[in-house]
Order: C-alpha cells, then structure tokens, then sequence
C-alpha cells in the first residue's frame, strides 16, 4: 500500500457510520453485534489502562476514578465502575434512557481498566509514559470506533453529555469542556494524576475516535 493509499484509509470520518452490525433499537441483540460490542469495549478499558500506566497524567475521567480509588483505598477498577453507577444515576432526572451498551460500558470498561493496570507496568521514563499514553489514546480510539457503531446506547459519561445538552440546549461542545474541567479538578483534588497525558488524551482522542470510525466505515463499505 503506497503513502497516500495508506493517508486515505486513515482519513477521519465525521459522523458515526452505519455498519452491517448497527442494531435498530437499544436493546437489539445479536451474537455478532454483542461481541464487537464486548472487544470495542474491552480494547477501549485496556487502552485507558495504558495512559493510566503511562504514569504522566490520566484521561480526565480517569484523573477523578484515581482520586478516589486513592482516597477509598479501592481498585481502580472498583472506583471506575462506582463512578459510572453515580454518573447513571443522575441520568434519572434527565430522563436519558439505558440501553444495552450503557449497561455494558460501566461494566466491562471497569474490568478492563483493572486487568489493565495489574499487567501493563507503570513507566518511570517520561518519553516511554508518552509513547504509552499515544499508544492508549489509539487504542481507546479503536474501542470507540468498535462499541459505538454498535448503536446499542451511549456510555454513561456520553449519555450524560448528551442528556444535559438536550434538556439545556447548551452546545454539546461547551457541555463536555465543563464536565471534564470539573472533574479533572475534582480529580485532581483528591490526589489522581494530571499532567502531560491528561493535555494529549485532550487533543487528540477526538481525532483518534475519528480515525477509527473512518476505518470502520472504508473496511465495511468493501
């Protein structure tokens, strides 16, 4: 494959792309549909576990799950999955509604994030902690790409985003920036890790995601 071939296939895609697997409602099952849910899921739990090990700043959630599980004396796995349960709790005032992938996203990501950061050694080398946070920014990209084309409902942390943007009419974009501020902050403040990694997950997982979708979309469309 030359360069630009290769440029081409990794050309990001702007929307989430329908793929022979989409399911037609929230709870549309299917054994090939529930596995690629299941792998994106994982991948994305052991790509955050990857910039976790990294050790040079979280993702932001990841910030807020460290602070806690330091401050509980709990897993990050643990903490990860409690915050999820909290977070779906004040989807109840907002009306959102669970699906399957909702349900799924705190549950396996929680796993994957525990697996992940009992086998994946934390680095002491800031230069080999960057090349693991790009490594897990990628990963989680690809995680992304898989469970959201599954179309079987956001993530609790998505759901939230979306739900507050609906009922308020505040741009989704401003309504992330706030959420992620707070609890990078609040996560900060209880003792997670913020640093270099917590400014590249920031810049970039946007594009990864983007990335990841437009391969789905090139590899489905053949």
């Amino acid at each position: 494959m030359s360069f630009n071939a290769f440029a081409k296939f990794l050309r990001p895609h702007k929307t989430v792309p329908i793929t022979p697997w989409t399911a037609s409602g929230r709870w549309d099952l299917a054994p090939k549909r529930t596995m690629i849910l299941f792998v994106g899921l994982f991948i994305f739990g052991i790509g955050d576990a990857f910039v976790i090990q990294g050790n040079v700043g979280n993702a932001p959630w990841s910030v807020l799950a460290q602070g806690v599980s330091r401050n509980l004396n709990i897993s990050m796995g643990w903490s990860t999955f409690a915050i999820s349960v909290l977070v779906l709790l004040a989807w109840i005032p907002l009306r959102e509604r669970l699906g399957f992938g909702t349900i799924s996203n705190a549950v396996i990501i929680a796993i994957a994030i525990q697996v992940g950061v009992e086998i994946i050694p934390l680095q002491d080398s800031p230069f080999l902690g960057v090349g693991f946070a790009l490594f897990g920014i990628a990963l989680v990209g690809v995680g992304t790409g898989l469970y959201i084309t599954c179309g079987l409902g956001p993530g609790p942390r998505d759901g939230l985003m979306t739900a507050i943007h609906h009922r308020s009419g505040v741009r989704v974009g401003r309504v992330r920036l706030v959420i992620e501020l707070s609890v990078v902050i609040l996560g900060a403040v209880l003792g997670g890790n913020v640093g270099v990694g917590t400014l590249l997950f920031a810049l970039f997982i946007g594009q990864s995601v983007a990335i990841a979708l437009g391969v789905v979309a090139r590899l489905t469309q053949k």
